[in-house]
């Protein structure tokens, strides 16, 4: 079996693995890089990191015409059944663990800020150890460096997708210490090039990930894939 991923632009991944369409912060309608819009995707599952509105804009409008488990904080979860109208989302927090029928999704810690999109309180942000048949996926998603990811690199790391954007995330030399800090055996960039504050130059990140670390860099266009 192959697990595959495609870039959907900013933060927007879709996973395909068994039995699941995996979903993680769908931002699609509204987004200057997306390849696709919101109701030309498939899901069974979708996983919402925090609240921010460039990566929940179109998590009701897909989990209502897919009938997709959305898995949140459950903060996030919340807000999306009484604001959203989404029916019995899972409600998670850091270090949970759910499982699905391609494997099993952890939350992990994320540095960063996360309020819903009408400003109410969205708990804490999170990223995500997607684990399939293939290996384990971490999702740092939207977060700053920092030194715990020494441990979520114990889990053993086949992908990262990592931000490199700068300005709201960790940009492309902490990036690069996230790798010696995870030692993943891949590496993907993500969140950057959406808007000019986030614009960076993805093949020189992936030579310094080259120069100094173990990880095999992958850079790939919205739209591209990735296959474990």
């Amino acid at each position: 079996m192959t697990t595959t991923l495609t870039w959907l632009g900013h933060g927007s991944w879709s996973i395909k693995s068994g039995q699941d369409t995996i979903l993680l912060d769908p931002f699609l309608n509204d987004s200057p890089t997306a390849p696709v819009k919101a109701d030309e995707v498939d899901a069974t599952v979708i996983l919402v990191s925090h609240g921010h509105f460039d990566h929940i804009a179109d998590v009701a409008e897909i989990a209502k015409r897919t009938g997709a488990q959305v898995i949140a904080m459950v903060e996030v979860a919340e807000w999306l059944k009484a604001n959203q109208d989404v029916t019995d989302p899972v409600g998670m927090n850091l270090g949970g663990t759910f499982e699905l029928r391609c494997g099993s999704v952890k939350m992990t810690m994320a540095h960063h800020s996360s309020s819903m999109p009408d400003g109410s309180y969205g708990g804490s942000p999170a990223g995500f150890i997607l684990t399939v048949p293939e290996g384990n996926i971490y999702f740092a998603c939207d977060t700053a460096l920092f030194g715990d990811m020494a441990l979520i690199g114990k889990a053993g790391i086949d992908l990262a997708i990592l931000p490199i954007g700068d300005h709201y995330t960790m940009g492309v030399d902490d990036a690069v210490q996230a790798v010696q800090l995870i030692r993943p055996k891949q590496v993907a960039p993500a969140h950057y090039n959406t808007w000019p504050p986030i614009a960076q130059d993805a093949q020189a990140w992936a030579a310094k990930v080259a120069e100094q670390t173990d990880a095999t860099p992958i850079v790939i266009e919205p739209g591209g894939e990735i296959s474990l």
